[in-house]
């Protein structure tokens, strides 16, 4: 009897902890999803143009890693390349382009490029590159300034220039996001984007920021510059942790509230995070040479220095540091930062195992970027640096394509990347050299020899010279 009624009231209390637990759980709130950040809320809508296969016979090659195939040929099927040798046989479904005494190199891309944010023709409704309000606007995005009807898209196409990296201007610390687009027309820029390459931040170092601030509440000098970039990755670095917390603290089945969002410190975040790519306007040596400091105190990395005029004086540490340098090939002097520049710094940077790169910063200069090459390549031949053409071209296609994070992509003349070529009339090194044909993941983007396919912009329709190429 007593075994039974223990039994009983055992049972009693164990019903009596389910209903109490079950009215706890009841009561309890439910977990609220995990709340993340969105990090490509404005995705590529890029379609690449209706492409056959193609066989280019007969021509010199420089495949954009150094080395030239004379008297070879390229493959390409499916806007990819197959093959890139000497006698590859045709596939029978192949259109074969005779190249004889043709050259063909990997498209041209161009890291430092303002078209869209500074259009033509220029006037104060297309000055949309510089959101100079305050010296950190990491917040805001160079793509939504494009306008992709600035006509020179086109004329870049025509000088062979097949992705270009789209910068906000310099006049801040902080600029903003870049966007590496494909040179292809299309409605909106979202219809241009590179597939899968990330994003860019433009930053800026020396005078421009000192100057444009300067009588607006600072930074007024470079000291002033070196403190409002390390306030700003300081933040970026509490804001992190503020996330990294709420994920923690989620995944341990509590019920935080999630961080306040800071679309300013997404962006410094993201950097922090790796997924975005530094490029700094930067002069001097010496600012450099700061810049690579600041980056290693808070663990980051620039992708590359732009304008660069100094580059030549800390060659050795950019190759240490992994820094690629973008520069011009004489541009120098028209003001005081970039008066110490000479003309064998592409070739100096090169030299000592740097990364170095041609860029145009301008809408006239990207449309000869291979002429930009041809000065540097024979300035440096000049004081001694002995530099082939086929290396030299590294510094137009594979080492752009390094900085971008697209190598793997594009940049080179290999089995499995984009077919992304230019067909040149001669030697792409020569004054007189024209591109003839330029192919973009294996559509033909354009033909010299057919006017009638060349894009124009809706701008420019019923204007005098519409769709004129020089």
């Amino acid at each position: 009897m007593k075994k039974q009624q223990y039994t009983g009231r055992l049972l009693m209390a164990t019903l009596a902890l389910a209903v109490v637990a079950g009215c706890g759980k009841k009561n309890e709130p439910e977990q609220a999803p995990l709340v993340e950040i969105n990090r490509d809320p404005y995705p590529s809508t890029y379609q690449a143009l209706p492409s056959e296969t193609t066989l280019i016979t007969n021509v010199s090659i420089l495949d954009g890693l150094g080395g030239q195939i004379d008297n070879g040929d390229v493959l390409f099927k499916d806007g990819k390349i197959v093959q890139v040798g000497q006698n590859i046989p045709p596939p029978e479904e192949a259109k074969v382009v005779d190249g004889k005494g043709k050259w063909v190199t990997p498209g041209i891309i161009d890291v430092h490029s303002h078209l869209g944010v500074y259009a033509t023709p220029d006037g104060p409704s297309h000055s949309d590159g510089n959101e100079a309000t305050k010296p950190v606007t990491a917040q805001v995005w160079a793509e939504h300034s494009i306008w992709p009807q600035d006509p020179g898209f086109r004329r870049a196409l025509a000088g062979g220039v097949t992705s270009l990296q789209i910068l906000p201007g310099s006049a801040n610390l902080v600029g903003g996001r870049s966007v590496t687009v494909k040179n292809l027309p299309g409605r909106t820029i979202q219809d241009m984007k590179f597939p899968e390459a990330p994003y860019g931040l433009k930053m800026a170092c020396g005078e421009n920021p000192k100057r444009v601030y300067g009588n607006k509440g600072g930074p007024a000098t470079r000291m002033g510059n070196v403190a409002g970039y390390r306030q700003a990755w300081a933040d970026a670095q509490d804001y992190q942790r503020k996330w990294d917390k709420y994920a923690e603290e989620h995944k341990a089945g509590k019920n935080p509230t999630p961080p306040k969002r800071d679309l300013t410190l997404d962006t410094l975040a993201g950097v922090l995070n790796g997924d975005i790519l530094v490029h700094m306007h930067c002069y001097r040596a010496d600012d450099m040479g700061t810049m690579l400091d600041l980056m290693k105190e808070f663990n980051y990395q620039i992708t590359s220095f732009q304008h660069a005029v100094e580059s030549y004086k800390i060659a050795d540490r950019l190759a240490t540091d992994k820094v690629c340098s973008a520069m011009w090939a004489d541009w120098w002097g028209f003001k005081m930062e970039a008066y110490d520049g000479i003309r064998e710094n592409i070739p100096m940077v090169h030299k000592a195992g740097a990364c170095a790169i041609v860029h145009s910063d301008s809408d006239l200069g990207i449309q000869r970027l291979n002429q930009e090459a041809a000065k540097a390549l024979g300035d440096g031949q000049r004081a001694g640096i002995d530099i082939s053409k086929a290396e030299a071209w590294q510094w137009l296609s594979a080492n752009p394509a390094k900085s971008l994070g697209i190598f793997d992509k594009t940049g080179s003349l290999e089995a499995g990347k984009n077919a992304d070529l230019v067909l040149w009339s001669a030697d792409p090194f020569s004054t007189y050299a024209q591109a003839e044909r330029v192919y973009i993941d294996g559509g033909l983007a354009f033909d010299r020899q057919n006017p009638a396919s060349w894009p124009v912009s809706d701008f420019e329709l019923g204007q005098p010279g519409e769709g004129d190429v020089k």
